[in-house]
């Protein structure tokens, strides 16, 4: 794994009809977001060879909906990812390394914020960026990694939806 992609599922409602949160599917601007966040990506030239989603209906959904910005990618659905620890969520990836360039891992928080937060930490991003992610990652965001040889990341860019038009203030 030469580059790193954690991408936070999108808006789920609040509530699945089944009452199981694993079963909570995106709202609306859950599904636009998702699309618009994997086009942004792709135009940034983040194709992922390798995405790890997580069980959840809501991580699922975002995959689907940001996958139509990408070439074809090789996927891995893992139960292991629903509302895994930032420990977690790196072991998992560590355990695809060698069979992917560039990985992208949809699941959820806090373990995808507190993972950014380590891997912006030990790249030495800086206060502002660090202090942003650890005030929020909000649903649809990506933290992008570059990871050297010896496994220690170089921070690579923070995709937010509200700056690409999408989020809480969007019209859809």
């Amino acid at each position: 794994m030469r580059r790193l992609i954690l991408l936070r599922h999108a808006k789920a409602e609040n509530q699945a009809a089944s009452g199981e949160d694993i079963d909570r599917a995106l709202t609306e601007r859950g599904l636009a977001d998702a699309a618009r966040m994997g086009q942004v990506l792709a135009e940034a030239g983040l194709q992922p060879d390798l995405a790890l989603v997580s069980s959840g209906m809501r991580a699922r959904q975002t995959w689907e909906a940001a996958k139509a910005g990408f070439s074809p990618v090789r996927l891995e659905i893992l139960p292991r990812l629903y509302l895994a620890s930032a420990e977690q969520i790196l072991s998992l990836a560590e355990d695809y390394a060698d069979q992917a360039d560039t990985i992208m891992v949809v699941a959820h928080n806090p373990g995808l914020q507190d993972l950014a937060v380590r891997l912006m930490q030990e790249a030495s991003a800086g206060h502002a960026l660090i202090a942003r992610v650890l005030n929020g990652f909000p649903t649809a965001c990506a933290a992008v990694f570059l990871i050297d040889e010896a496994g220690r990341p170089s921070y690579d860019g923070l995709f937010v939806p509200k700056d690409h038009g999408g989020g809480a203030g969007a019209k859809s």
